[in-house]
């Protein structure tokens, strides 16, 4: 191993925070204060709009927090592949779920939305406002308000949150925690307008509403949002890119606009049946351009991590281009070696990655045990 490799492989462990332990219980940290009074008053909220009338409504209810948690799985499993660099400790995804889903719902967006859209209504009237108001509001509301908890786990994990990438994975949970809640709070609104009738009806209604638009919705606009934040902030060397940043933020925003405003946008025209799948059709290349564009940082840690490990004879240049590279060098992989040999090659190669950045670039028992699995898998015919 040449020193010139291990000096990188010691700088992408260092600048990558790779390994690092989350912990959110931190007393004498300010943003930890901030993240329970944000939780603590969003629960407090939660409690209170749903009052004495929640046991009327609790088939609506529990039709909605059924459905939609199943609607999650997939959701995880999806971003669980996509959290697959210098993957992030899942306490700390699930502190940013939190966060959207109870804080940056009813603390903030809740709140905030309504006496915003009752200055859109004073301002231009209940047309404009039945068109527009929406648009001009949940975009500024929603998406700073779950920005904040990127804020914040940057405050509680400085080592951990660093590049685009880790903005745009974090984002994407903080996204998909107010994107469930969001949908449990729509179903129960539907159940009080309908007066409690066929409340189960409801929740199934209202699920294959805001499941089919939700592939387009708060887990797309804050993953876009958050990876411009932090190309904004710059937490690596060499990554802050301001005019990029605020240009990524400006088009989540101008998504969440476009998407909240479909029936002024289509002008009552049947413009409006098409529209939907319009706005889609531009937002999901933009997210996959905006996941390319963010994972080049993360794609170079992981090589100059593993890099010694292609000097020392454990992984090929190949299999080091899969597991650092893009889809085609993936598909590349699975060309050469088939399907099922390929993933475990790469799940054992990301193991070991990942044993590494843990024991901080030295040689451990856990470290020559992932590396003995690899060679093993590797060997196998």
């Amino acid at each position: 191993m040449t020193s010139a490799t291990k000096a990188a492989q010691l700088t992408a462990i260092d600048q990558s925070g790779w390994g690092q332990p989350f912990r959110l219980f931190q007393p004498h940290n300010v943003a930890f204060w901030v993240y329970v009074l944000g939780v603590g008053g969003g629960a407090v909220t939660m409690v209170r709009y749903f009052g004495s009338a929640g046991a009327f409504y609790a088939p609506a209810i529990t039709g909605g927090v059924l459905l939609f948690g199943i609607y999650l799985v997939p959701w995880l499993l999806l971003l669980r592949h996509h959290n697959r660099y210098t993957a992030q400790p899942a306490g700390l995804l699930a502190t940013g779920f939190l966060w959207g889903g109870v804080a940056a719902t009813f603390w903030i967006a809740l709140p905030a939305n309504g006496a915003l859209l009752e200055i859109w209504t004073k301002l231009g009237g209940t047309s404009f406002a039945a068109n527009w108001a929406a648009g001009l509001t949940a975009p500024i509301n929603e998406e700073w308000g779950k920005a904040l908890g990127l804020v914040l786990l940057i405050g509680l994990a400085p080592r951990l949150v660093r590049s685009a990438y880790d903005g745009f994975i974090i984002g994407a949970f903080i996204g998909l925690g107010f994107e469930v809640f969001e949908d449990v709070l729509y179903v129960y609104n539907g159940a009080t307008q309908a007066f409690g009738v066929n409340q189960l009806g409801t929740s199934v209604q209202m699920f294959l509403l805001r499941g089919a638009s939700g592939i387009v919705s708060h887990a797309l606009f804050s993953a876009i949002f958050c990876a411009g934040l932090m190309w904004v902030l710059g937490r690596t060397p060499g990554e802050r890119t301001v005019p990029r940043g605020v240009l990524t933020m400006l088009t989540a925003m101008v998504f969440h606009f476009a998407w909240d405003d479909m029936g002024g946008l289509s002008g009552g025209t049947g413009l409006a049946v098409v529209l939907p799948f319009l706005i889609a059709a531009i937002e999901l290349p933009v997210l996959f351009a905006v996941l390319r564009r963010a994972a080049g940082q993360e794609r170079t840690w992981t090589r100059d991590l593993l890099a010694p490990e292609v000097e020392a004879g454990t992984l090929d240049p190949a299999l080091l281009d899969a597991v650092s590279g893009l889809r085609k060098d993936r598909k590349a992989l699975r060309k050469k070696l088939g399907k099922t040999k390929a993933r475990h090659l790469l799940e054992s190669a990301g193991d070991l990655a990942q044993e590494i950045a843990r024991a901080g670039g030295t040689d451990t028992d856990r470290v020559a045990h992932a590396r003995h699995e690899l060679r093993r898998i590797r060997d196998t015919r």
